[in-house]
């Protein structure tokens, strides 16, 4: 699956400062008074000015490394659920409030697509332990039950990623069953 998100910026989003290699930054996706998804990239330091979206889906650190001027510029757009997993739940992200149920979310279908694998739990038995397929790189994603209110909690961030379906006019409805009949 491929998530069309807007690019690292070049530049913090509350200074105009230009970042530099090794910046620490940080990316907050969301959905802006207008109904039109943001990122917004600011240094870590002046976070606390930044003014967010109405609607905060996500946030993680990062350490800034300049694009190459060379490069497919398609394949930059591109985020794909397993690289937001692995962003989202690397140090020195913290699973939030906030991010902890899209986090749970891709765990689960990384699992399903067999990139992770579920290895037990941590002593405590508040977060499952996943195991990266192809770097055993180990993950700890905090335990949830996916209940239907867990999927009606992340409706809207899937929404917002992954795209909604369009809705179907009631004559192709229609015709579909008709077809069928």
């Amino acid at each position: 699956m491929d998530l069309n998100l807007p690019n690292l910026s070049n530049q913090c989003a509350v200074s105009g400062r230009a970042f530099v290699e090794g910046d620490s930054v940080v990316s907050i996706l969301g959905r802006d008074a207008e109904d039109i998804v943001v990122r917004l990239d600011v240094l870590e330091s002046e976070e606390a000015g930044a003014t967010l979206p109405p609607t905060v889906y996500c946030r993680w650190l990062q350490e800034f490394k300049p694009r190459p001027v060379e490069g497919n510029a398609d394949r930059a757009l591109k985020l794909t659920a397993e690289n937001l997993f692995i962003t989202l739940c690397s140090p020195p992200n913290v699973p939030g409030e906030g991010n902890t149920p899209l986090i749970q979310f891709l765990a689960l279908m990384l699992e399903r697509k067999k990139l992770l694998r579920a290895r037990g739990r941590t002593d405590d038995g508040e977060r499952v332990v996943y195991e990266h397929a192809g770097t055993h790189d180990k993950y700890e994603v905090p335990a949830g039950d996916f209940t239907p209110e867990f999927f009606v909690r992340v409706q809207e961030q899937l929404g917002v990623l992954v795209g909604s379906p369009a809705p179907t006019a009631p004559a192709d409805e229609e015709a579909a069953a008709e077809s069928k009949a």
